[in-house]
C-alpha cells in the first residue's frame, strides 16, 4: 500500500517546510538541476505538491495522495494518480524520469526501478534525489525518524545500496553529486554542491538506460 496518509493528513505542514527552510530546499533544486538533462520529455515520479518539478520544468507528474495531486495541478502539472511500481504509460515514453525523496515511501525499489527503466527511451535517465542514510545527518535522520509524522515510515538508504539496486536494473554510467553539509535547522544560505556522496545528506544519483544496439 502506499505510504500516503502523512501527505493526506499534514499537507499543510508538508509545504510549510519548503517555505521555513527555503535555502534547504532552493540548493536540492540546484544539485537537482545540475543533472537533469536540458531537453527532451521528462517525468517526475512522487511528484508531491510539485514543488520540485515546477521550477525544474517539469509539467508532468504521478503520484498516489490526491490532496498532493490537487496541490501539484494548481500549479499546473499534469499530476496523474499512480504509484512508481506499476507506471500507467507506454514503454519507452520519456527522455528522464526525476524522482526525488520518493524512494524512501516505495512499497518495492526494485520492482519501481524495473517500471522506470521500462518508460524511458533508450539512452534516457532516471535522476534519483534521496536522503543518504550513511552520512552523518543521514546516521541523525534515521535515529530520530519516528519523530517524524513523514519519515516515521520510511526507509532510508545508502549510496552504496542505490547502486546496487541501479546495477541489477540495467542502468549504466552512475553519477552522484551531493549537498545539504549542515542540520536544516542552522541553514541560512545556500548549501555547496559537491561530487560524489558519502558527506552531504541530500544525494542526487544520475544514471542512464543503455542505448539500443
Amino acid at each position: 500500500m502506499p505510504k500516503i496518509g502523512p501527505f493526506e493528513k499534514y499537507t499543510s505542514e508538508y509545504e510549510a517546510w519548503f517555505e521555513n527552510n527555503k535555502f534547504v530546499y532552493e540548493s536540492e533544486v540546484r544539485a537537482i538541476e545540475g543533472q537533469l538533462p536540458k531537453k527532451g520529455e521528462g517525468i517526475e515520479v512522487g511528484v508531491g505538491s510539485g514543488r520540485f518539478a515546477v521550477p525544474l520544468g517539469i509539467g508532468i507528474g504521478v503520484d498516489p495522495s490526491s490532496k498532493m495531486r490537487e496541490i501539484a495541478r494548481g500549479r499546473g502539472i499534469v499530476a496523474i494518480d499512480g504509484v512508481a511500481e506499476e507506471l500507467p504509460f507506454d514503454d519507452g515514453r520519456f527522455h528522464f524520469v526525476l524522482m526525488v525523496t520518493t524512494i524512501c515511501f516505495l512499497d518495492d525499489i526494485k520492482a519501481a526501478f524495473k517500471e522506470v527503466f521500462r518508460v524511458l527511451k533508450p539512452g534516457g535517465y532516471l535522476i534519483i534525489g534521496f536522503i543518504d542514510k550513511k552520512s552523518p545527518l543521514g546516521i541523525l535522520y534515521q535515529q530520530h525518524k519516528n519523530d517524524s509524522e513523514f519519515y516515521k515510515e520510511a526507509t532510508f538508504y545508502s549510496a552504496d545500496e542505490i547502486i546496487s539496486y541501479l546495477k541489477k536494473t540495467g542502468f549504466i554510467s552512475l553519477k552522484f553529486t551531493q549537498t545539504i553539509f549542515h542540520h536544516p535547522s542552522e541553514i541560512k544560505n545556500l548549501e555547496p554542491i559537491k561530487m560524489g556522496n558519502g558527506e552531504g545528506l541530500f544525494v542526487v544519483a544520475k544514471a542512464s538506460r543503455p542505448k539500443a544496439i
